[in-house]
């Protein structure tokens, strides 16, 4: 008989008296009780430390669901099924007006990532933001039920472990404030707390498209940004600024050279002139920004699969493509030192070119711009230690 049971969605986790774990949904036992917790986990927004074996996991899970979003399961299935359905998900689905008024909506496939893409979407909005500031722009109060004191904390400011398990913490999941800091966000959201979150969201001009869920247990998910109603980020209107700067500075020249009545002064003006060509950097900024994200998406070792994350940042590179058209890119693939040289040649290349393959047959690029190249372990980034993970790289390069 067990000992204790929870349940969330059609899930139930039952604790027998020795403390082994077992996971049924809709009434049926789930034969991978680990990936069924990782799943209940991530929907639940119920962060799991890798250090715990499966009993710890079901304990403390059940323990979280009961105290933050507890499900009855004893209730019949013939009371109202309208309503047992419509909260199966939550009720996140923009309206027209909210869209029309709207600069980001984010896409998410798990609520937790969701929430994250939400405060990114703010920080680009806002990229001088600090923290007191954004506490204030998303206070506490919205997220209750989570299990932790404060929606945001310093990245270098850990805590407990358990405090710490409460938020994200992997490099590209941190925001960079106004400051320079970095600051972890909480990644533990209940259902309401959660629609709470969307809705709030609305007043800056945030929506969220419809929700989902990561495709099978234990995967992580993930988000992207969408611009809105012709809505530009600050970030890129600074390439404006300085293609003004640009031309003050030729006008300078140009009015000196007038003055000082040197009347062949052509030349000095077409050289001024190339300065303006600042504008064709801006897509080169995005291109290493959004290189940077791919290689935070990795691969499974050995293989060149391309991951759910991996192909929304290939998406936003897909945008930029479509935005300037006569963008060339090629895709180069690096490996690590370890294993066979020829094997790691040939998988630098199946990675360059699962890339590739992905930016033409779904994206709609056309395969005259762009070009997969495999490198092996022959241009190490950091050559005085062939293992290092910073070798294991795909390069977006801009050809001319």
């Amino acid at each position: 008989m067990a000992k204790k049971s929870a349940s969330w969605k059609k899930y139930l986790v039952e604790i027998d008296e020795n403390g082994s774990v077992k996971v049924s949904k809709a009434g049926a036992a789930c034969d991978n009780t680990k990936a069924a917790l990782r799943e209940i986990a991530e929907d639940a927004g119920f962060a799991i430390d890798e250090k715990w074996n499966t009993q710890q996991v079901g304990a403390k899970l059940a323990k979280f669901l009961e105290e933050a979003a507890p499900a009855p399961v004893d209730k019949p299935k013939a009371e109202k099924p309208k309503v047992e359905k419509k909260n199966d998900e939550p009720q996140v689905k923009a309206s027209k007006a909210d869209i029309a008024g709207a600069r980001v909506r984010v896409y998410g496939k798990a609520q937790n990532r969701t929430a994250l893409g939400i405060m990114q979407a703010y920080m680009v909005m806002y990229p001088q933001t600090k923290l007191e500031e954004i506490r204030k722009a998303f206070p506490d109060e919205l997220n209750p039920d989570s299990g932790v004191k404060k929606n945001f904390v310093y990245a270098e400011d850990k805590g407990t472990t358990a405090d710490w398990n409460g938020f994200f913490k992997e490099p590209d999941e941190l925001l960079k404030m106004g400051d320079g800091k970095k600051v972890s966000v909480v990644s533990m959201w209940t259902k309401p707390s959660f629609e709470r979150l969307v809705a709030w969201a609305k007043q800056y001009g945030i929506v969220v498209a419809d929700f989902e869920k990561a495709a099978g247990g234990g995967q992580k998910g993930g988000f992207r940004l969408e611009y809105l109603n012709g809505y530009i980020p600050p970030k890129q209107k600074k390439g404006i600024a300085w293609w003004v700067w640009a031309l003050i500075a030729a006008l300078i020249v140009l009015l000196c050279i007038l003055l000082f009545g040197r009347k062949k002064a052509e030349p000095q003006v077409v050289e001024v002139e190339k300065v303006v060509v600042v504008h064709d950097t801006l897509y080169v900024k995005q291109i290493a920004e959004i290189e940077d994200h791919y290689n935070a998406a990795t691969f499974v070792v050995g293989k060149a699969d391309l991951s759910d994350d991996a192909k929304f940042v290939l998406h936003d590179l897909a945008k930029v493509m479509k935005d300037n058209p006569e963008i060339r890119l090629r895709l180069e693939g690096h490996t690590s030192a370890e294993g066979d040289a020829a094997f790691n040649q040939r998988l630098s290349e199946a990675r360059a070119k699962a890339a590739v393959d992905f930016m033409i047959n779904h994206e709609g690029i056309a395969a005259e711009r762009l070009e997969a190249v495999g490198k092996g372990f022959t241009e190490p980034k950091n050559p005085d230690d062939p293992t290092a993970p910073e070798n294991r790289r795909t390069e977006f390069i801009v050809l001319e």
